[in-house]
């Protein structure tokens, strides 16, 4: 409160100062969990990566060898470069149409329509199928089905991006669009299945936008799609950078990439090599969160 001259009483905050308590409040669970989980594992794992580390009855013990382990993934190992590469590469395809999709599918979620709330059940099932608890049940007779309808659907999607090369060949496009277009068809169920937090968030967004704005917009003679680029998407753009950084993240922790490195500590027991592995991998995907959160920020637009 303020007093007759304006000024705040002793005690109370301004709305900047709760905006940011709220934040810190918000974040605090993570940050607890990286302080008390994360952390020691992270400095042994750049310590290991730095070197020779061996495992025996006596327990592990590890000697500083430099960049040995470094350039071992980058010269020797035979697999690392390539597979690093394919995962960048899947990732920045991936992200850009996962989030596409998620976005214009979560506008075709919020329309009011019979079934809508089985629809949106639809898109997340996904999401529970891929949890760990799920996961684990690999052997069962409906995990087993689930498997043998992906390998379906995949044969199936290949198939038809022939037909829709021919047809985008014929129709005189590029062969770096065509080739896009046609990988984007070959991922369809790898992007419908990692798009279902996404859409819920999305969703989330475009509930909180007031309809007296979209009601003005229809008085103005304004267009579906209209409204859709001048008053959708501007209020979610906030949310499509949260996506791409979430998207991102989800992406890091189920490719080849990851599996090579888990196999080469827990299977080859070379830690060392797994860890400069891991931090090789760490630094690329970091650089590509910054150069995407950069760009993206700077055409963010933030509604007060």
């Amino acid at each position: 409160m303020r007093n007759a001259l304006g000024k705040l009483r002793p005690g109370r905050r301004t709305y900047a100062q709760q905006k940011a308590l709220y934040g810190f409040l918000y974040t605090l669970p993570w940050l607890l969990g990286f302080l008390f989980f994360f952390l020691v594992p992270l400095i042994t794992s750049l310590r290991y990566s730095f070197s020779k580390v061996t495992a025996n009855s006596e327990g592990v013990t590890a000697a500083f060898s430099g960049l040995q382990n470094f350039k071992e993934a980058l010269t020797v190992n035979t697999s690392f470069n390539r597979v690093l590469t394919e995962s960048i590469l899947g990732m920045l395809v991936n992200v850009p149409l996962i989030v596409i999709f998620s976005l214009f599918l979560s506008v075709l979620l919020n329309q009011r329509f019979i079934g809508r709330t089985a629809a949106r059940a639809i898109f997340f099932l996904p999401v529970i199928l891929a949890s760990g608890i799920i996961m684990s049940l690999e052997s069962t007779s409906l995990v087993q089905a689930v498997n043998d309808a992906n390998a379906g659907a995949k044969v199936t999607s290949a198939l038809q991006s022939f037909e829709l090369e021919r047809l985008l060949m014929e129709a005189g496009m590029s062969d770096s669009i065509v080739n896009y277009l046609t990988n984007a068809v070959n991922r369809i169920y790898q992007i419908v299945s990692q798009s279902g937090v996404q859409i819920l968030i999305f969703l989330a967004g475009i509930q909180t936008i007031s309809p007296q704005l979209y009601e003005a917009s229809r008085m103005e003679g304004a267009t579906g799609y209209e409204a859709f680029w001048k008053i959708t998407f501007p209020m979610v753009s906030p949310l499509i950078l949260v996506n791409v950084v979430y998207t991102i993240v989800d992406s890091v922790s189920m490719n080849e990439m990851t599996d090579l490195i888990r196999d080469t500590g827990f299977k080859s027991f070379n830690f060392g090599l797994s860890s400069a592995m891991a931090w090789i991998y760490f630094a690329a995907v970091a650089l590509i969160l910054v150069v995407s959160s950069y760009a993206i920020s700077k055409r963010v637009f933030y509604y007060e």
